[in-house]
């Protein structure tokens, strides 16, 4: 029975297990996934404690799991709160269904309602049985990693934000640990173990207890494995690091940069690019949230306000809709300046509203401010930018959390002549926004023809569309209906199911009126909310709404509401005036708009009826719909930074050995500093000149400086030798000149004299100088040209300075995990002096 590796597992499965807190709204799942930890550890070792086969030491670890989930979740329905009853099995089960659905209800972080908590707790303990199993009593450390692993994956997969640094490093060390206990048992176990003095802390031997392989061993002595232990911490240390540092040099993995210290959008220029998670990923949660929280608060002089929008989302790759990539740049800020102006209107009506907006504290990562469409103007706190194309206002580093701020929209009041009138589509508009992918089955493309049938103009096929989701096509709200995940799901909805919530109404009606060729994309917000006082609005969770935004010549984009409203649907969602199917024949259209002459309308011998704006058909596109950027041939501000970390780190070696080279000889004090005022031979100079330099210090930084050199270009020094020793050796070996071979004796003399005669050590500073530089030159004269360039660009000096870093962080590791090596022994000598 191995207590070390039993104690060791669990302690690496909890810290494996701190890599699943983005899943979860609240802390307490990590104590009940302790508890399940803890459960599992006992089980393993009673069973192990009779030398029972490994198949029961896995049944025992299960069945004490099986107990203390029964305790910690059923005890209601278990035989004095403990023993399980087909009761509490049932209610386990129910628990277990409970939880699934949630889960699958709920966007990460779901809060944590018991069937979740069992889900959760459960889990963590089979971790715990097969590290178990795999380590203590198979003694296969490595495979145990796999389950760890698979517990890693989980947040991974669900997130789409990457999990944080400091969690995966504790999981990491958690594992590295588990090995280092595995390693530590093998080297015991090879038999009598070779001694030494080198190690003088107070750390117990491995095997001290147990074989006897460490029986009189003195305190403070250990086996001499300093070889393999340093590179075993080499080797750990440089996969951790790999692991760590590697994907932040990987364009695309960590929008944020090193560590999420990216995000800042400093107050200097360049562009940046601004990159969040999907922002329908939260759309059901919000929507879903039991305590419908108040997300915000406004007033406003629009008697009727209208939605607050937060995303729009412009490209749909087949199975779902995103937004291009924002390229921020200072010029984008919004102070207190007007905002760009609103693409595409020119000749609707409009009016000016006035809204103040209070967001509450409590709301967390809303880098997106939510303001009526179109804001013209902002008043704000922070670093607050504009997209000129879509009008969102977001930031780089700053939150909405808890912000007060007034926004002056321009309000459009089209009515249906004017959306069913207009010029024609800007080609830019056409190209960008009619786009679908090639994948869109062809029962799609001709369901949007079937509804649309008969319209004459793109406003009236946009209200058939509308009327067709909201009352004629048979759809119904639901929010149990799973989110579309691939475009086969959308196929479902518009064909099969028929039941959805927002974002699948809004994705769909931009997709089909994509294929009409009417430029769309999807916007997501919050619906106007409820109404508290004369000019007070308040706006809740279950407010959040996505819908669809159609592109209008002289009106520009425009909302539409294909979601049912009221109780059957959204609640708070409320149907635009001007896509009421009755304004298609009141007074302000007519229902048959007069035909233009071939001269005003050059498409109209083309279109299906007069005064149909130009629409060019849908562009069919490849699985993503590339940015603008990269379509205009621009390099991704990725590489761009991925390229400058390559030369940053191919620079480092180059950078550290001038900075060493400048250290040396920044050392060197004047003479005074060393022997005190007036004592130097140099103090008190009355010219009033700088002292000279200390000729000790100048001797061994020009040695240091030398043997530097020496080793850069590739050649062996012997440590033992004096420095006439190594002059004569060297010059030797590369047959140098009578005047380099001059200046490495007087290097070498003046060193001697340093270490030995230090009263008789003159040269000067200036004079060791000049010799190292001739030194330096015979150097790269006597060696070939790879052995130069080598040298120059990636000098072995440096790469010695790395390694010496490194094996210290290593070494103060290891006095870390010995202490806690430690701890584990003398924890299984009390339980075996317990025992006896």
């Amino acid at each position: 029975m191995n207590i070390r590796m039993t104690i060791m597992g669990a302690l690496a499965v909890l810290a494996g297990s701190v890599g699943l807190y983005p899943l979860f709204s609240s802390g307490p799942w990590f104590w009940s996934g302790l508890g399940a930890v803890l459960s599992v550890v006992a089980g393993g070792l009673l069973v192990r404690r009779f030398r029972a086969p490994a198949v029961l030491s896995a049944l025992g670890g299960l069945a004490v799991l099986h107990l203390y989930l029964t305790v910690r979740f059923t005890a209601g329905q278990a035989w004095l709160g403990l023993v399980p009853t087909p009761s509490s099995l049932r209610r386990l089960g129910e628990l277990f269904g409970e939880g699934w659905d949630a889960a699958n209800q709920y966007a990460a972080p779901v809060p944590l309602v018991p069937g979740i908590a069992l889900l959760a707790t459960a889990g963590i303990g089979l971790v715990a049985v097969a590290v178990d199993l795999l380590a203590a009593r198979l003694r296969r450390v490595a495979p145990a990693g796999l389950p760890l692993l698979a517990m890693y994956s989980v947040p991974a997969a669900v997130r789409e934000e990457s999990i944080n640094w400091a969690a995966f490093g504790i999981g990491a060390l958690g594992y590295l640990a588990l090995l280092v206990a595995d390693s530590r048992e093998h080297v015991v176990g090879w038999g009598r173990v070779v001694l030494t003095r080198r190690w003088t802390e107070d750390v117990p031997m491995a095997g001290a207890a147990g074989s006897g392989a460490g029986k009189g061993l003195g305190r403070g002595e250990r086996p001499d494995s300093s070889a393999l232990a340093a590179s075993g911490r080499r080797i750990g240390v440089a996969a951790v690091a790999i692991a760590v540092l590697l994907p932040t040099a990987v364009p695309g993995i960590h929008p944020r940069g090193l560590f999420g210290l990216g995000s800042g959008g400093g107050r200097g220029g360049g562009t940046q690019t601004v990159t969040t998670p999907d922002p329908l990923v939260s759309l059901k949660r919000e929507l879903t949230r039991q305590d419908d929280s108040v997300v915000l608060t406004y007033r406003t002089d629009d008697e009727q306000p209208d939605y607050l929008r937060l995303y729009a989302l412009d490209r749909f790759d087949g199975d779902r809709w995103t937004y291009s990539a924002l390229e921020s740049t200072s010029k984008d800020r919004v102070t207190d300046r007007p905002l760009p102006r609103p693409p595409g209107l020119s000749e609707a009506a409009t009016r000016e509203v006035r809204t103040t907006v209070r967001v509450q504290r409590k709301v967390r990562n809303m880098t997106f401010l939510p303001v009526p469409y179109a804001p013209s103007r902002l008043s704000v706190e922070g670093d607050w930018r504009v997209d000129a194309a879509s009008l969102m206002i977001y930031s780089l580093r700053d939150s909405a959390s808890g912000r007060s701020y007034e926004v002056t929209s321009v309000r459009a009041e089209p009515t249906a002549k004017v959306l069913a009138g207009g010029s024609t589509y800007p080609s830019d508009v056409v190209s960008h926004y009619t786009r679908v992918p090639k994948s869109i089955p062809q029962q799609i493309r001709e369901l949007a023809q079937e509804v649309t049938e008969g319209a004459t103009t793109a406003h009236e096929q946009a209200v058939r569309l509308q009327r067709w989701f909201t009352s004629e096509g048979g759809f119904q709200y639901d929010l149990n209906a799973p989110p579309p995940q691939h475009g086969n799901d959308l196929v479902d909805f518009l064909q099969r199911s028929k039941r959805g919530y927002c974002e699948q109404y809004a994705a769909a009606m931009a997709l089909l009126a994509r294929i009409l060729g009417i430029p769309a994309r999807v916007a997501m917000g919050y619906t106007a909310g409820t109404k508290t006082a004369p000019g007070q609005w308040v706006v809740r969770s279950r407010d959040a709404h996505a819908w669809p935004e159609l592109y209008f010549p002289g009106t520009g984009w425009v909302r539409f509401e294909p979601t049912p409203v009221g109780a059957a649907g959204q609640g708070t969602a409320s149907t635009p005036a001007y896509t009421d199917a009755a304004s298609l024949g009141d007074g302000s259209a007519p229902a048959e708009p007069e035909a233009p002459s071939p001269e005003d309308s050059p498409t109209a011998a083309q279109s299906n009826g007069p005064q149909q704006p130009e629409r060019r058909q849908p562009q069919d596109q490849g699985p993503v719909d590339a940015p603008a950027k990269e379509e205009e041939g621009g390099v991704p501000a990725g590489w761009l930074a991925a390229g400058l970390l390559v030369a940053m780190l191919l620079a480092a070696p180059v950078t550290v050995r001038v900075l060493a080279r400048r250290r040396r000889w920044a050392a060197v004090v004047p003479r005074e500093d060393r022997t005190g005022p007036g004592l130097g031979l140099g103090a008190g100079r009355s010219d009033g000149g700088p002292l000279p330099l200390d000729p000790v210090d100048a001797a061994h930084a020009a040695w240091r400086e030398m043997r530097a050199d020496a080793l850069d270009h590739g050649l062996s020094l012997r440590a033992a030798d004096t420095p006439r020793a190594t002059a004569r050796h060297l010059g030797e070996l590369l047959e140098l000149d009578a005047e380099s071979a001059g200046a490495l004796r007087r290097i070498a003399h003046a060193e001697e004299l340093a270490r030995y005669s230090r009263s008789r050590a003159q040269t000067p500073a200036e004079s060791l100088r000049a010799d190292l530089k001739t030194v330096r030159d015979a150097f790269a004269a006597a060696v070939n040209r790879r052995a130069r360039l080598r040298a120059r660009y990636l000098p072995p000096s440096s790469m010695a300075a790395f390694r010496s870093a490194a094996l210290e962080a290593a070494t103060r590791l290891n006095r870390v995990t010995g202490r806690l090596n430690g701890l584990t022994d003398r924890l299984s000598a009390r339980i075996r002096d317990r025992r006896r």
